[in-house]
């Protein structure tokens, strides 16, 4: 058998075995409703265990990657769970009319809120249709009147005894726009200013004491005048006070009636009547000015002072379930709204908005974990309000950055909530580690996987979801040959023969996208040729990265040979990852060895392009050669390993089989055969271990012979722990079956030695020997030259 040939994988271990069959018989069964998630099996039991516990702290932490169902599959949990539990109330803020800043917060049964509301809004209505009008009933016109007269009364009393006087000496009282005024009169008739400087000095004088005389007199019997007027004030208010009760009480009466079994709007609508009292005397009494009225709002003054605001008013039965996209304090906690008055920034308790913990207590909140963690203020509010169980507001805090004149202090809300934060696996330990408090509140994880078996009830879930989303969604059937290429897509994108992914979202966007080639086509059934248009037109879209790379080695900008052999070069795989675009691409690795003690110098690591799992993968190629060679000497040797043509960081261990495949190469004169690529990571006893990216390494180097012309003798090595990730693509598969292409599956270096060496790599005999020009014979020879050589045994 030729060197090699029993490592050469056959095209059945290529890519997973589909049956049409089962996949007919599939769509030949109904869907299932219960069949909304996919796998995951794991995560709906946490998320379902955390449902029923009542107990605080079991919230929840949703961990895994977008696109694995985490917002989906929460959804219909919250949703089915939700229908289970009783509607939380509904939760008002009342004006405080002891304390303006602090408002009251009151609850009631879902939906009363807002009938309350509405009875509010009526009342206001009676209210303004009861004032003024009240002030014109003649009661309150007699009343009034009477007030006015007795005043009046006292006040012409006063005045007639002044101007009893004042006849007596010959001067005339008159009153004139509320001013009382005297003048000398003679012969009956009352003097004007030109009349009375005719007079003689002694008369002026006369009427000069007299007048003096009389306004004292005025003075003493209007002394009381201040007093009377008062009285008459305070009278008159008290008329209107009692007017306004008398008309208010049975109002108020109809409401108190209505909501006795609530002490909240009893106490609240016991407080109103004073405080409307005052407000309608100030706001609706009939000697408001009219010009002033005209510019007053009166509805919109009292709907904002005595309107409760409904911060949360639930419809709906059953528990809320919120999913907060913007967790910022004020969408988190709630804000207030500001207006400006007269060059003054003012708020009142009516501006007073919900946050999501508002309109999600008693039932469920959703949020992404990033977001809400990016915001510590916001993190340790929620970690307060959980453990406080109240909805914390620092208001206040808030308020000053406006620069508000009028604060509000609200009274704090209980807080009943269940809290489900979706984020990725690093945030989760990272919050571990540096937050004690975090376990104490999320006591749950839902760990989402990034596979799921490929057994035949979970193929048969994953074509029933697209099935029934074709038909529904997209008004399209798809073939069981389309079915078959989805399924082949997502085994691609676990990497696995035998799982799936995860991520049905890329399912139905595949899905879509071939469905866009159906119809511009005319089919109304989406065939296998459609969902390979669909991804040949995806890679053409985000492939100019690859395809510029395979147009510099086509131009021989970047050197890589696909045919002939050369000492201490191998072609090794690399994996690109671009944005969310990975493609293969092979890379050349040399070595070179001198006779020296330097040891193995990397030059990736010495020109700060290597990175730690690299340079790690290259130490171990001094274990090796130590370990396999080096028993009886010192292993003392100089040798250089570099990536060609390689600008960029460069990390991971999987070029280390390359590296010592070129290692080995260079030690023992052995040409590689430059047909053949590799890739794998070695450990220091000579094992390959699986990498990550085969496909695309495989498939990388594939494009490139085919790209020269596919002449049988090329192909690739990988290591045999990764058989069940290849997942390769048609025309790989095509080339394999006809021989034009080889996948070689190894699983030590002996194995790989072998097959790019073209030699038997040898057998270690008992007397600690290997075969005779075998490859490890001529390492053991070279390496030991170089030891005596160093240390003076041979003669230069």
């Amino acid at each position: 058998m030729k060197i090699g040939e029993q490592n050469k994988l056959g095209v059945d271990v290529l890519a997973p075995q589909i049956e049409l069959h089962a996949i007919e018989t599939c769509m030949a069964q109904a869907y299932p409703d219960e069949y909304t998630i996919i796998g995951q099996k794991r995560a709906q039991s946490a998320i379902d265990f955390a449902l029923g516990m009542e107990l605080p702290g079991y919230n929840i932490y949703v961990m895994g990657e977008p696109a694995l169902g985490r917002f989906t599959m929460v959804q219909e949990k919250l949703a089915a769970q939700s229908r289970t539990k009783q509607t939380p109330p509904d939760w008002l803020y009342l004006n405080n009319f002891d304390e303006h800043r602090q408002p009251s917060a009151i609850f009631m049964a879902a939906g009363e809120g807002k009938l309350f509301s509405d009875d509010i809004d009526s009342f206001i209505d009676e209210i303004l249709d009861t004032f003024p009008a009240a002030f014109d009933n003649p009661n309150y016109q007699r009343q009034k009147k009477a007030i006015d007269s007795s005043f009046n009364e006292k006040y012409d009393e006063a005045l007639e005894i002044v101007e009893k006087i004042a006849n007596q000496h010959n001067v005339a009282l008159f009153e004139e726009s509320g001013v009382i005024s005297f003048a000398p009169v003679i012969d009956g008739k009352q003097l004007d200013d030109a009349e009375f400087s005719s007079l003689d000095d002694e008369q002026k004088q006369y009427f000069y004491d007299v007048i003096s005389r009389l306004e004292n007199a005025l003075n003493e019997a209007l002394i009381e005048l201040p007093r009377w007027k008062r009285e008459s004030s305070e009278k008159l208010r008290e008329l209107k006070q009692k007017t306004v009760e008398t008309a208010i009480k049975p109002l108020l009466k109809d409401l108190e009636h209505k909501y006795t079994s609530h002490l909240g709007i009893v106490k609240y609508l016991k407080e109103l009547k004073a405080e409307l009292i005052d407000a309608v005397l100030e706001w609706l009494a009939e000697e408001s000015d009219e010009n002033n009225k005209e510019d007053l709002d009166k509805r919109a003054m009292l709907t904002e002072y005595i309107a409760p605001n409904i911060l949360v008013s639930h419809k709906e039965e059953g528990a809320p379930v919120v999913y907060e996209p913007n967790p910022t304090f004020g969408n988190i906690f709630g804000k207030v709204e500001y207006t400006s008055q007269s060059g003054s920034i003012v708020t009142s308790f009516r501006s007073i908005q919900s946050g999501a913990l508002h309109r999600a207590n008693g039932g469920y909140l959703v949020m992404d974990a990033e977001k809400l963690m990016a915001n510590s203020q916001v993190w340790d509010a929620l970690k307060l309000s959980l453990k406080s169980k109240q909805i914390k507001t620092d208001l206040a805090a808030q308020d000053s950055s406006v620069g508000a004149s009028f604060t509000l202090k609200p009274q704090l809300i209980p807080l009943d909530v269940k809290i489900i934060l979706l984020g990725s696996r690093d945030l989760y330990y990272v919050m571990q580690e540096y937050d004690d408090e975090f376990n104490e509140l999320f006591r749950v994880l839902a760990d989402f996987d990034y596979h799921i078996p490929a057994t035949d009830k979970y193929q048969f879930q994953l074509i029933s979801r697209v099935q029934k989303y074709a038909t529904e969604t997209l008004k399209m059937s798809l073939s069981a040959h389309a079915f078959a290429a989805l399924l082949r897509f997502s085994h691609r994108q676990a990497e696995h023969q035998r799982k799936l992914s995860a991520r049905f979202a890329d399912v139905i966007e595949l899905t879509n996208e071939a469905a866009f080639f159906a119809r511009q086509d005319g089919e109304t059934t989406i065939e296998a040729a459609h969902i390979d248009e669909a991804l040949a037109g995806k890679q053409y879209r985000t492939g100019q990265i690859s395809e510029s790379f395979m147009t510099e080695i086509k131009e021989g900008h970047v050197l890589i040979q696909t045919e002939g052999t050369q000492v201490g070069c191998v072609n090794g795989l690399t994996v690109l990852h671009i944005g969310d675009t990975s493609f293969g691409t092979p890379a050349r690795i040399t070595a070179t060895v001198y006779a020296g003690s330097d040891g193995i110098v990397d030059i990736e690591r010495e020109a700060d392009l290597g990175k730690s799992i690299h340079s790690k993968g290259v130490m171990l190629l001094t274990g090796y050669l130590g370990n396999k060679y080096a028993q009886d000497f010192a292993l003392t040797l100089s040798a250089n390993i570099a990536i060609e043509q390689s600008y960029g960081s460069i990390d991971g261990d999987s070029a280390s089989l390359a590296e010592l495949c070129a290692l080995v190469s260079a030690i023992t004169r052995l040409p590689i055969n430059q047909g053949i690529a590799l890739t794998g990571s070695i450990n220091q006893h000579g094992e390959v271990q699986a990498i990550g990216g085969v496909n695309e390494k495989i498939e990388g180097f594939f494009k490139l012979c085919q790209m020269r012309g596919l002449n049988g003798a090329q192909g690739v090595i990988v290591p045999q722990s990764n058989v069940h990730n290849l997942v390769l693509n048609a025309q790989v598969l095509e080339a394999v079956e006809k021989g034009l292409f080889s996948i070689y599956a190894v699983s030590t270096v002996d194995q790989a030695f072998e097959i790019l060496l073209g030699k038997q790599a040898g057998e270690l005999s008992a007397k600690g020997t290997y075969g005779k020009d075998t490859i490890h014979d001529l390492a053991l020879r070279r390496l030991s030259h170089f030891a005596e050589v160093i240390n003076g045994g041979v003669e230069e």
